[in-house]
C-alpha cells in the first residue's frame, strides 16, 4: 500500500509539473503573440531621410514623408518632425509620417495676380513651389479663371510651406457656388480657422472629442491634440460665403 501511494503521488506530481510547464509555454507564446510585433519609435529628426528610412525599415516600421517645409535650422533633406514621437510603442508595420527640411528659402514668390490660373500653376512650378489651396469667387468685370489674389504674396520671405493659394475669379453668373470648401482635416484648428477667415467663410465655436487613434487605410493612426478630424461642409464642396463651418478636433 504504501509503495502505491508512492507511485500516486509520483505521477500526480509529473503531471502537475507537465501543466505547469504547459501553461507557462502558452503563457510565454501569447505574451511574445502579443508584444512580440510592438516596436518603440526611434527618434528620426535631423536624420537623413534616406537614413531615417533605412532605419524605420529595419525596425519593421514604414517611413511616410508627407509634408515638406522651409527650414533656417534644418538642412535640405533632413527630417523636420515626426508622427509618432520618439519613444511610442507601435504594431511592426506601423507607417511613422515625417516632415522633410527644404532647408531655407532660395527661390522668389512670382506674382501671378492678373495670370490665368494655369498660366499662374506653370509659373510656380517652374521657380519650384507647389499650387496650394485654389478657390474660386465671381467678380464682375474680371474674366472667369484669373488669378484675382495669391498666399503668400508676391516677394514674401520667410515663408513656411513651398506652396502658393490661388483665389480665383469665377463665372460671375455662378452666384449660388461662390466659394470651394479647403480641406481642413489634419490642420490645427488654429490654423484652420485662419484658412477660414482669408478665405471669407465664418466657423462657430469648434467641437473638441476625445480621439486616441483615426483609421488610415486600413491601420491606425495617432491624432495630435488640437487637430481638426472632421469638418462640415465637407472639402470640395461649393457653398456660399454666408455658411457656417463647424469644426471637429481631437482633445
Amino acid at each position: 500500500m504504501r509503495q502505491r501511494f508512492i507511485h500516486f503521488f509520483q505521477t500526480a506530481s509529473l503531471v502537475l509539473v507537465l501543466v505547469g510547464m504547459a501553461l507557462l509555454s502558452a503563457i510565454t507564446t501569447m505574451h511574445f503573440a502579443i508584444h512580440g510585433r510592438e516596436v518603440t519609435v526611434p527618434n528620426l529628426k535631423q536624420m537623413t531621410v534616406a537614413d531615417a528610412r533605412s532605419q524605420a525599415a529595419g525596425m519593421g516600421l514604414v517611413l511616410d514623408v508627407d509634408n515638406r517645409y522651409y527650414s533656417a535650422d534644418v538642412a535640405a533633406g533632413h527630417i523636420l518632425s515626426q508622427a509618432p514621437d520618439p519613444g511610442t510603442v507601435v504594431r511592426r508595420e506601423w507607417h511613422v509620417r515625417v516632415a522633410e527640411s527644404l532647408g531655407p528659402q532660395k527661390v522668389e514668390v512670382p506674382n501671378t495676380v492678373g495670370m490665368d490660373e494655369r498660366v499662374a500653376s506653370l509659373q510656380l512650378r517652374r521657380v519650384g513651389l507647389d499650387v496650394g489651396v485654389q478657390a474660386h469667387l465671381p467678380v464682375s468685370g474680371v474674366a472667369e479663371g484669373t488669378v484675382i489674389a495669391q498666399d503668400p504674396p508676391a516677394g514674401a520671405r520667410g515663408i513656411e510651406s513651398p506652396s502658393v493659394s490661388l483665389l480665383i475669379a469665377g463665372a460671375s453668373e455662378d452666384a449660388n457656388a461662390q466659394l470651394v470648401m479647403p480641406s481642413l482635416v489634419g490642420l490645427p484648428v488654429t490654423a484652420a480657422q485662419a484658412e477660414l477667415q482669408k478665405d471669407g467663410f465664418q466657423c462657430d465655436k469648434p467641437e473638441y472629442i476625445d480621439v486616441f487613434a483615426r483609421q488610415q487605410n486600413g491601420k491606425s493612426q495617432p491624432v495630435a491634440p488640437g487637430n481638426v478630424v472632421e469638418q462640415e461642409p465637407a472639402a470640395g464642396s461649393r457653398v456660399d460665403r454666408s455658411i457656417t463651418v463647424h469644426l471637429v478636433a481631437a482633445k
